[in-house]
Formats: structure tokens, sequence, C-alpha cells
């Protein structure tokens, strides 16, 4: 009875000092039961101290914005070193120079690596075009201000397993991250994972890209080193690896070889991706091989640019050389902006263009979008 008569009055006491305004009930059950408890008629003792004032608390903000502050991205097309380009290796920031300030302006700055970096292996039989470069391309990349490139195209594996394993290794020595080929399968999708203003960022390279008859050994499936594929069922296998990755990150950016050579709007199967993997949870979703631009804008909440064209690569002139650099500003999910910097490919490199030009460039690239189904 005694034990019941002691809850009864801690109960009690407890009730009282919510209502004399002690706190909420979560306190006064935190207290020690030896405290005492002022009665209600009592006045509150008188501090001489002055008051110190509370630091305002921070607004807590939606999940989908992460650390609150905004990330810029730039991404470049197709790059890759045959001739003419291969004559500036020589002087490796020479390549990107043209065009480096608007690269290094960006936080996260991508391009597409079309070529194997090997001095070795077997070239792929019956291919027409097979791209190799020496491991002096990383350090044109790395001083050009590029982040972070994607070898998943339908050259990456022009020499084989023993070339896809060079270009990794001439990576991690040069110290330029790669997305999109590796010694497996887990290893080819893994993403690059960076934190920029305290946003989390992760970034996927996968190709559509990759000649039937080659299909069997390029891809990279379970054990087997090659690229990562997102033809047939491995698509199913970008998409979830998308619902993985956005578990546990801010800013999800998808890097795609897509589409069909010198066609200027979105095939179906690129169109269908682009809400496949939106719907998974990718709030960048850029891409090429086209050889040429094509239009970009949003797709829902995310952003979607379905051709950067050729960016450092040979050309003859004439739309195959228009190319640029697509900027686009992220807070966590959100999209901010994006614009278009327009550039002209001469002598294998992009240069910006300048006065009146620009903004007659900036409106066709804009008129791109069209037949897109994006929206502005």
């Amino acid at each position: 009875m005694r034990l019941v008569s002691c809850v009864v009055l801690l109960v009690f006491a407890a009730t009282l000092s919510a209502a004399c305004g002690g706190g909420s009930s979560d306190d006064a059950a935190a207290a020690a039961p030896t405290t005492a408890v002022a009665p209600a008629t009592m006045e509150a003792p008188v501090s001489t101290e002055a008051p110190v004032e509370a630091e305002p608390a921070k607004p807590k903000l939606p999940k989908r914005l992460g650390s609150g502050e905004p990330v810029t991205f730039a991404f470049g097309g197709d790059v890759m070193f045959e001739e003419p380009i291969r004559s500036y290796l020589s002087e490796p920031a020479s390549v990107f120079a043209p065009i480096r300030g608007v690269l290094r302006r960006a936080d996260v700055a991508m391009v597409n690596l079309e070529t194997a970096v090997t001095e070795r292996g077997t070239p792929t039989p019956n291919k027409e075009y097979l791209f190799r470069a020496p491991a002096s391309a990383f350090d044109a990349l790395r001083r050009g201000g590029i982040d972070v490139v994607t070898v998943a195209n339908n050259h990456g594996m022009d020499y084989g397993a023993q070339g896809l394993e060079d270009t990794l290794r001439a990576a991690k020595r040069k110290d330029v991250p790669v997305v999109g080929g590796g010694r497996s399968e887990a290893q080819a999708f893994r993403p690059w994972r960076t934190t920029v203003n305290g946003q989390r960022i992760a970034v996927i390279g996968a190709t559509q890209v990759i000649d039937e008859e080659f299909l069997s050994w390029w891809e990279a499936r379970g054990r087997q080193a090659g690229v990562a594929s997102a033809k047939y069922d491995m698509e199913d296998r970008l998409v979830q690896q998308v619902v993985r990755v956005r578990r546990n990150s801010d800013t999800v950016v998808v890097y795609l070889h897509w589409g069909q050579e010198l066609e200027s709007c979105p095939l179906d199967r690129q169109v269908s991706l682009a809400k496949r993997l939106v719907r998974a949870g990718a709030d960048i979703i850029v891409g090429s091989h086209a050889h040429i631009l094509l239009g970009g804008g949003m797709l829902g909440r995310a952003f979607v640019d379905y051709g950067l064209g050729n960016f450092v690569f040979y050309t003859g002139g004439g739309i195959a050389a228009q190319t640029g650099v697509v900027e686009v500003t992220a807070t966590g999910r959100r999209i901010d902006g994006y614009r278009f910097v327009p550039a002209t490919i001469s002598g294998g490199r992009p240069e910006p263009v300048t006065g009146s030009a620009k903004a007659a460039r900036i409106a066709e690239w804009n008129a791109l979008r069209d037949c897109t189904g994006l929206d502005r």
C-alpha cells in the first residue's frame, strides 16, 4: 500500500510541475524524485544574471535539398585524342585551354572519354573505328578542369579487356575518376561519389550503344570486365542501381551513351529510359553519341539533355563542329537552373562562341528542345 501511495505522490508532483510552467511531461518524468517542487503560490526566485540570448534555430530543410547549398555541374560531350588532337598532348594543358575557364568554374565537370587509354591490347576485329590514346590523355583531362569521366561507350573496349584494364590503371595513376567501366559488373556500375558544399553527389555512367556482335564480351556481367550496359535486360540493372544510389545521395547524375548518329531528335528508347531513370530517382541525366547536339530541358523535376555532341574530336565542320558546355545548378534534388555555353570545334578543340553569334547559337540550342517532349 505504501508503494502505491509513493507512486501516486510522484505522479501528482509531475502534474503540478507541468501546471506551474515547469516544462513538458517528458521533462517532469526525467526529473529526479528528490527534486523539490515549489507550491503553485510560491514566487519564482529572481535571477541576478543577464539572460543568455539563444542562437536562432536553423530552419529544417526539406530532405530533397540536402545541405541547402547549390552545386554547379558542367557537362561536355565526346572526347578522343586521335589526330589532330594527339599532337596537343605534348603540352597536355593546351587541349582544353580555350574552354578551361568554363569547365573550372563548375563544382563538378564531366565528359565522355570515348577512347581506350592503352598502348596494348587486341583491336576489336571488324570494327571500323578504333580509338586509343596515351596516358597523357588523363593529364590533359585533369589540367582542363575535368573532375570525372565515363568510359561507358562504344569505344571503351576497342582494345579488349587489356585495353580497359590499362585505362583504369592509368586513370588511377593520374588521379582522374572513371565511371561506366570496370573489372566486374559491380565495379562498372559503381558510382563516383564526392561531397560538394555539404551535398552528397553520385555519378553513374552507362551505355545503350554497343555493336550487337561485340555485346557478349563488351558488357560487364558478373565477374566479366567490360562497360556498364543499358541494353535489353541491363537497362533494369541501371534503373536498380539508381534506386540504390538514391538512398544515400543528395544529387544523382546519370551520364549515358545513347541515341542515333546524326539524328537530332531522341529515339523512343531514350525517352523511355529517361522517364524510368527519373522515376528511379535520377536528378540529372545527360548523354552523347550522336556527334551533334540534341535538346535539353526539364522532365518533371529532373533535368535531361539527350545529346551533348562532340567536344574534343576531329570534325570536318558543319553541325558536327557545333558543341558547347551544358551547365546545371542543383540544390539537392531541386534543379535551380541550367544554361548552354556554345562553342565551336576548331582543330579538334572546343572554342567558346562570343558576340552576336553566341546569342544565335543559344537560340538554336533552345529550339532543339521542340522534338524532345521536355519543358523549358
